[in-house]
């Protein structure tokens, strides 16, 4: 049996489920809140501070998701200003081992993958 055979469950249903779960971990917004908020609960504009070139929209939006997929909390206080604040859940913080993992690889590799960018843009 291969190391790889549980992947054939992608082919179970054309990979849908598969790719739905993946798009929306490896969104451009979502490993970048997921870390932040490994730090611990933050209020939303100390998240929008933490996370360079995010708009409040995209902020929004990715923290609605992350909520609804079960990897988010949001607590909101009847204070006055409205305080909310966001932590991981259980199921969120396990996403940060293979993201670190993934973040890894790609240092490991960015040198090479530089420079195969390099030659194949020289043989264009």
């Amino acid at each position: 049996m291969s190391q790889y055979e549980h992947t054939c469950m992608i082919r179970g249903d054309g990979g849908r489920t598969i790719r739905a779960v993946l798009d929306r971990i490896c969104d451009k917004w979502t490993l970048l809140i997921v870390v932040t908020l490994d730090q611990g609960r933050l209020r939303f504009s100390d998240l929008h501070r933490r996370i360079p070139g995010i708009s409040q929209r995209m902020l929004t939006l990715t923290l609605k998701n992350l909520e609804r997929d079960g990897l988010v909390s949001r607590a909101a206080y009847a204070e006055v200003p409205p305080r909310v604040e966001y932590a991981l859940t259980p199921m969120g913080q396990s996403l940060i081992p293979p993201a670190l993992a993934l973040a890894g690889w790609a240092t490991e590799h960015i040198a090479q993958i530089e420079a195969s960018r390099a030659a194949y843009g020289e043989r264009m």
